[in-house]
């Protein structure tokens, strides 16, 4: 799944703004930011085969899980990466849209999951439900600005999970695809350049703001 790679989820404090919604911010300031997913995921799946991996491969990788297991972090998700992010639907009578989310972040040979995904499709790519958030846009946009704004990596995405555990799946062709289970508590959406917000995913449901 390569289209949603995250190369970088990297704390970015000027970018990430202080004026968010309140129940966002205030799980954000619980939680502990995250340096770099990729790193993170290869900690704490610990894939410890082969014959020239460390013997203590196995002991790092529990005592890593141990650490973080239910554990608040937070990480952004910049443009370029947000991939996951996708225009829904958009009603130009109310100019009332949807953001549809797959809750899917990949960095390395890894993934984040909201879940444990029980299958994949046809490529090979692990299933997950989609989640979706919604809002208003301004009187002046149209589906076309609305649209735009995913197709020119105009949108980001903050976000607060804890990890429950690792998931495996068989791999395409042979081999297994491993995972990381968490439990997303919510989803900020915004557009990258302003910080302005488009969508919260929060409690397992869109908040459905208005602005």
């Amino acid at each position: 799944m390569n289209r949603f790679l995250v190369a970088a989820a990297v704390l970015l404090p000027a970018l990430a703004l202080a004026d968010v919604d309140s129940r966002f911010a205030k799980l954000r300031d619980e939680s502990e930011p995250l340096g770099g997913l990729g790193a993170f995921l290869e900690k704490y799946v610990g894939e410890c085969e082969g014959a020239l991996v460390d013997p203590q491969c196995k002991s790092q990788a529990e005592a890593f899980r141990k650490k973080y297991q239910g554990k608040r972090l937070y990480m952004i998700v910049t443009e370029d990466d947000a991939s996951m992010l996708s225009p829904g639907a958009f009603n130009p009578g109310t100019n009332e849209y949807l953001i549809n989310i797959t809750p899917f972040f990949g960095a390395g040979k890894y993934a984040l999951t909201h879940g444990a995904p029980k299958k994949t499709d046809a490529q090979g790519n692990p299933v997950l439900p989609l989640l979706s958030v919604s809002g208003t846009a301004p009187q002046m946009w149209n589906g076309g600005t609305f649209s735009r704004m995913f197709s020119m990596r105009g949108v980001r995405a903050q976000v607060v999970f804890s990890p429950q555990g690792v998931w495996v799946l068989p791999k395409k062709g042979g081999g297994k695809v491993y995972g990381v289970n968490a439990r997303i508590e919510s989803i900020l959406v915004t557009e990258g350049r302003t910080g302005e917000q488009f969508g919260l995913w929060l409690n397992g449901k869109d908040a459905q703001l208005r602005r």
